[in-house]
């Protein structure tokens, strides 16, 4: 068992607990790094999604996981990010100007959805996001002109000063971009800014008698958090080369909320574990198929069912996520042998901010 000496405040913010944690977090680097070299184009690809998936879940997290708000509605946003950038790279912006441009837009919507947060909580706000996901996606099916409709829209290969980027390093290239956003998530919920965000989703009265704007804190985390959905669409806009209407629809809104729930509310590490839950299942539920009879394998609804028992049977007897199950086992293994099963049957939470992790 280890345990951490803290000789001064400033290591409870520190980014990593202890040398220990932060050499492992080189190992795993080290190891993602290498993986394109010892494996395929299928996994390398599938390594993407995840990258991908991650950044969009990161951005939905500091709103359901660190903020309180829920939102149905983040596949607009990841829609207009990358319809957004398609349509200038097409009009011949090049990309440093377009990402940025798409994440600008996002965040402008996202302080307009912000506004109907000051009158709703729970399942009204909920709602009210997936209103707007269903707006925007009706215009963009109507708006054929500019976004092709449901014919699709063409998007440009991904370059980079002229050097268009092949799929190890477009690879690459999402990596960085996840590492940069988890870290500055990170860095971002250690400042007060982010301590507000916590103290808005415990109590909203006792904010408030703190000092903390409601209104600013609300709008600056959906800002944030659709920025952050508006990256995640511009880069799987390259990765799926043709964008369609039905490809941010409230399935996908409903797969990234699974997503942080799976994962671990309020846990940044339950995002990484959320986003490679998500794009494993549907290849697991595929394999699963081969093996079920026509009657059952052949139905339509098959995998949203599966997405629903499994989320429910996450909230019944996991609540904390993927997440807290890996703490738990962690915790086992440092304590061995002398780990109590009832550790964490007697342990109480009384404020949501010391389940944060």
């Amino acid at each position: 068992m280890r345990f951490v000496l803290k000789t001064n405040y400033h290591r409870d913010v520190d980014l990593f607990r202890d040398k220990f944690q932060f050499c492992w977090f080189a190992v795993l680097l080290v190891f993602v790094l290498s993986l394109p070299m010892f494996t395929g184009t299928y996994v390398e690809s599938q390594l993407t999604l995840v990258f991908l998936w991650s950044i969009a879940g990161a951005g939905l997290m500091i709103l359901v996981g660190y903020t309180g708000l829920i939102s149905l509605g983040h596949a607009a946003f990841l829609s207009v990010g990358a319809y957004t950038h398609a349509i200038l790279l097409d009009l011949g912006v090049p990309p440093f100007v377009s990402i940025p441009s798409a994440m600008l837009l996002c965040s402008v919507l996202g302080v307009v959805v912000s506004i109907a947060a000051l009158r709703m909580t729970g399942i009204y706000l909920a709602i009210a996001t997936l209103a707007f996901a269903m707006i925007v996606e009706k215009v963009v099916k109507n708006w054929s002109s500019v976004t092709g409709g449901n014919a699709g829209f063409k998007v440009a290969p991904p370059e980079i000063f002229g050097w268009e980027l092949n799929s190890t390093a477009y690879y690459y290239l999402c990596l960085l971009v996840l590492t940069l956003v988890m870290l500055g998530v990170s860095n971002l919920l250690r400042a007060p800014t982010g301590r507000a965000f916590i103290a808005v989703r415990d109590s909203e009265i006792s904010a408030q008698a703190t000092g903390i704007n409601l209104v600013k804190t609300k709008a600056l985390a959906f800002a944030v958090s659709a920025a952050l959905a508006g990256l995640a669409g511009t880069l799987l806009a390259y990765q799926w080369h043709y964008l369609f209407p039905d490809s941010f629809s409230m399935i996908t809104s409903i797969k990234l909320l699974m997503l942080v729930i799976i994962g671990g509310l309020g846990s940044m590490s339950g995002v990484i574990f959320g986003a490679i839950f998500m794009t494993l299942l549907p290849d697991g539920i595929a394999t699963v198929r081969e093996w079920l009879p026509d009657s059952i394998g052949n139905l339509p609804g098959l995998e949203p069912f599966s997405f629903g028992l499994i989320l429910i049977l996450f909230l019944i007897f996991e609540p904390r996520g993927i997440s807290g199950r890996w703490q738990k086992i962690r915790l086992f293994f440092s304590q061995f042998p002398l780990y109590r099963n009832r550790t964490f049957r007697r342990q109480k939470s009384f404020l949501r901010t010391e389940r944060v992790h």
